[in-house]
């Protein structure tokens, strides 16, 4: 081989070497591997783990593949360098140990570099579990902040609604709560206010029975009295009325309703043309409430007659001048009118 091709001969071969990096990516792009007719294409690819593992291997497996040929061809090329050159390098046995000193460094970088890789490969299947299990969490929160917040807005469109159904002012809840508790407060005090009224209605019944054995007793007095006067009678040769006895029931079962209904405390003939009428006037009906009062009504018949002459009315020991309505009344001669008059006028505190 002549000097003068060398160089022409040594360009033709790098030519045919085909070491150009361009070159190699426009293979690389229009490479077609084995099996790729039947892959999915597009975001299911991509989201599919064991397609993109299969890709990332096929395409490793070519790249190792272009690496060796280019340092091949790099090699090859370098060969014909040193071999072609006038001032080529001298390669001793120096020279080669030092290359091989360099490569075992090298080699040891890559070993230990290769050691690293592997621990992270170990750590990233560790953790991608971890990952996958805080990525669940992370979404189930995600879902349950958007349920939340559309609850919220709802809740506060209701909340806006009853606004504006409801306009101040508003009950709130220290308002509230104070009402709460003065109601407490008013239903203990009724509840206390019951249970002596119950106290009393108890005590009323006990004396309401003691009264009732009084007035059997009594009336058992006035049939004896009744019997005697008609043994009385019967000794003096009168005929026996039969009905006299229940006559005289129904007059004192009348007198007793008339007195609880007036308040009338005792009746009493002065004189054959004057009756004296005592009214106990309870407090509770008077416009200023005090003790109970006594008012003395007296009333003055013509004698041997049944009309009225006259009335007096004193009440709590103060004689009241009711005129007119005495002199009304006793021109009609209407007692019973004149009493509940009188009443009435006493009751609303005139």
């Amino acid at each position: 081989m002549s000097t003068s091709n060398a160089p022409k001969e040594l360009q033709a071969t790098l030519e045919n070497a085909n070491l150009h990096i361009l070159s190699s990516r426009a293979q690389l792009k229009s490479h077609q591997f084995d099996g790729l007719d039947d892959w999915p294409a597009g975001e299911d690819a991509l989201s599919d783990p064991a397609v993109v593992a299969s890709d990332v291997a096929a395409q490793i497996s070519f790249l190792r593949k272009l690496k060796f040929q280019y340092l091949e061809q790099n090699a090859k090329d370098k060969y014909v360098k040193t071999i072609v050159s006038d001032d080529a390098p001298l390669i001793t046995a120096s020279s080669n140990e030092e290359l091989r000193v360099q490569n075992e460094e090298k080699k040891r970088v890559l070993k230990q570099e290769k050691v690293r890789l592997t621990e992270r490969q170990e750590d990233v299947r560790t953790l991608a579990p971890l990952v996958e299990e805080d990525y669940q969490k992370a979404r189930a929160l995600t879902t349950l902040a958007t349920t939340l917040s559309a609850q919220i807005l709802d809740a506060r469109l209701a909340l806006t609604r009853l606004r504006q159904a409801h306009p101040h002012p508003r009950l709130t809840i220290p308002s509230a709560t104070s009402t709460l508790d003065s109601q407490i407060e008013q239903m203990q005090m009724k509840e206390d206010e019951l249970q002596g009224l119950n106290n009393r209605i108890a005590e009323t019944k006990e004396q309401l029975k003691t009264e009732m054995g009084e007035v059997e007793h009594l009336r058992g007095l006035e049939r004896e009295r009744v019997a005697e006067l008609g043994l009385v009678g019967k000794e003096a040769g009168e005929e026996e009325d039969p009905r006299v006895g229940g006559l005289y029931d129904w007059f004192l079962a009348s007198l007793a309703i008339h007195r609880s209904l007036l308040s009338l405390k005792s009746s009493h003939a002065e004189s054959e043309n004057e009756l004296r009428l005592t009214y106990s006037i309870d407090s509770a009906s008077l416009s200023s409430p005090s003790a109970p009062k006594e008012l003395l009504l007296t009333l003055l018949f013509i004698p041997n007659t049944r009309q009225l002459a006259s009335a007096n009315v004193t009440f709590g020991g103060v004689d009241l001048d009711l005129g007119d309505v005495v002199d009304a009344h006793v021109q009609a001669n209407d007692i019973s009118g004149l009493v509940w008059a009188v009443l009435a006028r006493v009751r609303a505190g005139e």
